[in-house]
This record gives structure tokens, sequence and C-alpha cells, in this order.
């Protein structure tokens, strides 16, 4: 009787002969956007269920104390599922997964398929002020990644693949799937070839039929754009655009600095009171910033924000439109910072959402304060929506997915002008400032993250531990001419001896054989020359786990040196040679653009 590991064997056996390499993506590529477009479906069901049971029936029928109450409910059924079920972390959907792509060569563990299901709608639906399109990345990305590894795909093709689930994911959120693609390809930094394009596609639509087979024509922004840009409006929408960027700037900072915070506290419980309990506070004085914040934004789009501050806990009169525009203010003030809460707590979600709702506010508040003061007449929807691409371009440094999103969402490419250049000012402004996104900026810093310069997205992928070379004699200080040529020199192919301190194995210099070569053969020296005074100070030394590949080609470039050594924590580990280096380099390239 066959078992599974053969009919697994025949199974791929079978593949190879009969589907090309090529065909066999294509086949994958669907197959990642439908499963994509089930992870949303599921997390965006489960989420409105918790998210309706509580707010639209506690709260509505008992007491506002509810909202106080639920996030640290979820946050703590969320925290007891990773420690007792899980039982690993379950890190930001899109920056775990950029993570992944980085440095663990596009492999993404078997539970992160099932990790954001079990956590994101316990933290969305229970109040946790994040969104869901992150989660459903980082589910898709761990479906692609563990179907890439059971038929044995190469690197290259598992980060295509989770590209694909990234596409499939907003593709079936937003039902846009052209913005899905520009997103996959800005936000992971992939290819834009025709190799890697048709999966994209494939995947994109796979998912977007997927969610009308679900969903029908149901969108989480149900508004179709109407009005004609005019070209008197451009000098407002410039201004949309340094506000955006402005307002960027400090979603960055707020999110980076509290996420900092959070780092310094030990104790998970802590990080669990400390967070659920601001961000209970937060939810009971200003009821908007529960959850995801669609409802606000189909408000505003609608021309109904009175609807969405009509329950405000200092009771001010909203149909003074000075007072609307103060309290909307005040939503994009403490919106970011109930995310990062959400998340410092141990909440799992994304940014996406937070900032559609932050960018919304901004744009219609700027076309509110416009026509009150009279400078022109706007359209109030066409800022909401501007607004929202804005922000997007200058928190997510992805202005293309920001202008094609809304233009696809919404159906407004008359809008495509103010679309470019408020988005293209926000981006320049913000980027100016933070070099990476929310996304990426951790792995940035450590020069870890995968971008469109080739060169540096190939050493990126390289590890350092593969070309290191540990076949150097070291030689002992203490050791003269004699005992250097008999222990080392004959018994070595190599041209160069690490000389290491015995106790420490800490590196004190480096002997070239050109160095004791006008001397080696004149045995009278043999007794009285010692290592110590022939060692040389090497030109540079590389450090695991502080030198990147990066600043280790730069090194080789800068000495011009064919070997240099290699410490961790100070002690000596072996050499790194440049003509091992180069070769690793090209294998890398090789892979990658293949």
């Amino acid at each position: 009787m066959p078992t599974s590991k053969n009919i697994y064997r025949k199974i791929l056996i079978w593949r190879y002969k009969y589907i090309s390499q090529r065909k066999f993506i294509y086949i994958l590529s669907v197959l990642v956007g439908f499963l994509s477009g089930v992870a949303a479906l599921i997390l965006k069901n489960l989420t409105h269920f918790f998210q309706h049971l509580l707010e639209g029936n506690l709260v509505r029928y008992y007491h506002n104390a509810f909202y106080f109450v639920f996030p640290i409910i979820g946050l703590a059924i969320v925290y007891f599922i990773v420690k007792f079920i899980l039982k690993e972390k379950v890190d930001h959907g899109i920056p775990s997964t950029l993570f992944a792509i980085s440095k663990r060569k596009g492999i993404i563990t078997r539970k992160k398929i099932f990790a954001s299901i079990l956590t994101a709608p316990l933290t969305v639906g229970f109040g946790g002020s994040v969104g869901l399109e992150g989660p459903t990345v980082a589910t898709g990305a761990a479906i692609s990644s563990n179907i890439a590894r059971l038929f044995h795909l190469n690197q290259t093709t598992r980060s295509l693949l989770i590209g694909c689930a990234a596409a499939g994911a907003l593709s079936s959120i937003f039902k846009a799937p052209i913005a899905a693609i520009i997103f996959a390809i800005e936000v992971f930094s992939l290819d834009l070839t025709l190799a890697s394009l048709l999966p994209l596609l494939l995947a994109s639509l796979s998912a977007i039929i997927t969610s009308h087979f679900f969903f029908g024509s149901d969108v989480l922004l149900p508004f179709k754009s109407e009005a004609i840009f005019s070209i008197k409006d451009v000098p407002f929408y410039i201004i949309l655009g340094v506000v955006t960027g402005l307002t960027s700037i400090y979603f960055t900072e707020v999110y980076d600095r509290i996420q900092k915070f959070f780092d310094t506290i030990d104790s998970p419980i802590k990080r669990l009171l400390i967070g659920g309990i601001g961000l209970g506070v937060l939810v009971y004085f200003i009821p908007p910033l529960y959850g995801e914040g669609f409802e606000v934004i189909n408000n505003l789009i609608a021309g109904n924000p009175e609807e969405a501050l009509k329950n405000n806990f200092m009771h001010l009169d909203v149909t003074n439109v000075w007072v609307v525009i103060f309290l909307l203010i005040g939503l994009v003030f403490f919106k970011i910072i109930a995310s990062a809460l959400t998340f410092g707590a141990g909440g799992v979600g994304g940014i996406f959402a937070p900032t559609l709702f932050m960018g919304s506010i901004l744009g219609n508040c700027v076309a509110k304060i416009i026509n009150i003061t009279g400078f022109s007449s706007v359209s109030e929807s066409n800022f909401t929506l501007v607004g929202m691409a804005g922000l997007m371009a200058g928190v997510l440094h992805a202005p293309l997915t920001a202008i094609f999103l809304i233009a696809e969402v919404t159906g407004g490419y008359e809008l495509f002008i103010p679309l470019m250049l408020t988005s293209v000012i926000s981006y320049s402004i913000a980027k100016y400032v933070h070099p990476y996104s929310v996304y990426a900026m951790e792995l940035g810093r450590k020069g870890e993250l995968i971008t469109h310069d080739k060169d540096h997205a190939v050493l990126t992928l390289m590890d350092m531990n593969k070309v290191i070379e540990c076949n150097f004699i070291a030689i002992n200080p203490h050791m003269n001419l004699g005992e250097m040529i008999k222990k080392a020199v004959v018994k070595s192919n190599r041209n160069i001896f690490p000389v290491v301190d015995e106790e420490t194995s800490k590196l004190l210099g480096i002997i070239l054989l050109d160095d004791i070569r006008p001397i080696m053969f004149d045995q009278t020296l043999y007794e009285t020359v010692f290592a110590r005074e022939v060692m040389q100070k090497p030109p540079e030394i590389i450090e695991v786990g502080a030198d990147r590949m990066t600043d280790i080609m730069k090194k080789f470039q800068k000495s011009g040196a064919w070997n240099l050594p290699v410490i961790e924590n100070k002690k000596y580990i072996g050499f790194i040679s440049k003509s091992k280096l180069l070769t690793a380099y090209r294998n890398k390239l090789i892979e990658v653009t293949s």
C-alpha cells in the first residue's frame, strides 16, 4: 500500500515531467490568489461578527463603559492564544513578511497561516484601533511560502508567490486589482518583468473573483466620484499634499516612539495592561476610534461627518462646522496613538486602515476650511478621497498604490491629477524626513531591507556565514620563527596567518607570507624572531552581527585586500576572501534574476 510520502514523491515527479516551471508558477499564483481571497473573507467576517455582537448590542442597549472594557478583554484573549496555543510571537503582518523575504529566504512557519486568523479578528473586533489588511497579507504570505516549500521552489519563486499573496489580499479586500499589483511591486520590491507581472495579475484576478463570489458587489468604500477636476483647485491640492506629508511625519514619529517605549518593557503582562488600559480610555471617550474606522470614512465621503461625531463625550454641537473640524482633527491626532497602543499591548493588525482613516479626515477638514473661509468652493468628497491617497503615499511610501487604489475603488479617474499631485508632494516630504516607511523602518535601519536597487538586494540576501573560511592556521604570538615555519607555513596552503591569543581567542594581528619570506630561510633567526614582532594590523576587520554584506563589500573596496579576518564578540573565527565573496555574489545574482 503506497504511503503518503510515496504519493507525494510521485506527484513531484509527475509535475517535473509534464508541467514546465513557468506554467506551474502560473497555476500556483491562481491558487495563492484564491486562498488569499478566502483568508480575507474569514478575517473580515470574523471581525464583523465580534464587532456587531459587542458594539451593536452591548454598547447600544446597555452602557458606553463597555467601550473601555472590550479592548482590554480582546487583547487579553490574544495574549493567551499567543502564549498557550501558538507559542510563538505574532509579528505585524507586512513588516514580518518583509523580514521573511529579506532575511529568511521567504520561509514562513506553518503556524503563521493560522496566527493572524486567530488573533487579528479578536484585536479589531474587540476595539483594537488597527486594520485587517496587514494580517490578511501575512496569512496569504504564509500560505504561499509553505506551498512553495512543499513543491521545492527556490527563493526567488517563493518571494514572487509572497508578492502574489499580497496582491491577492488587497485585490480581495478593496476590489482594486491593479492597485493590488502595484502594491506588491512597490512594497515588496518585486521586479516589474513579464515573468513576475503575469503571476501577480493572475493572483489579483483570482482573488477579486473569489471576493465577488462571496461578497457580491459590496465594497469597503461604496462611493463613485462624479465631480470633475478643475484647474483652479490645484493650489488647494498642493496645500493638501503638504498637510498630509507633515501628518505622515507625525504618524511615523508617534508610532515609532510608542513602539520603542513598549520595547523597553520586558513583561508582556505589563505591556498588555498599559496598552490595553490606554486604548480603552481613548475608545471610551472617542468611540470612532473603535476598530478599523471605515464607517467614519464612508460618512465623510457621503458628506455626513455629524453622524460619526454625534456621540462625542463633550456633547458639543456638531451642527457648527468649526466644532466638526475641531473634533475631526482630534480623531487624526489620537488615531495613531490608539493604533500604536494596540500594537504595543500585543494586538495583531495593520496600519493600512488607520492611514486611510486619518487621510480621509485630513482631506475633509482642508476642504471644509477652504469652503468656510471663502477662498474657493471645493468638493469635500473629492478632498476626502485625495487626502486618503496623500497620507497613504507619505506613511507607506507607496505613492502609486495610493493613486490607483483610490482611483479604482471610487471610479474617480477624473481625480488622477489631484491624486498624483497630492501623493507626490506628501511622499516627497515624508521621504525627506523618514527614508523608510513604517513597514520597513526597522529593517531599513539594519540595512536588511530588500529594495529595487539590485546590487543592494543581492547583498542583503547573501548569508555571511556561507562565505567565512576557517581553514587558516592560527599562530600564537609567542611562537618563534622556527615554530611558525614548522607548525604553520609548512602545513598551510594559505599565505596569511592569524595571530590569536591562546587564552582569549582574541585576534591580535595577521602575518603574511611576504612578511617572513626574506628571513624564513635564515636558520640563525629561528630562535630570536617572534610572531609578535613580525605581525601587522589587518587593513580592516569584519565583525559578525555589526557588519552587513554591504559593509563587507565596502571594506574590501576601501582596503584593497584579498582576505579580511572575521571576529565575533572580539574572538577570531575565520577569514572572508574577496574571490569567494564575489563568487557568492554572482551566484546569488543569477538566482535572484533568473
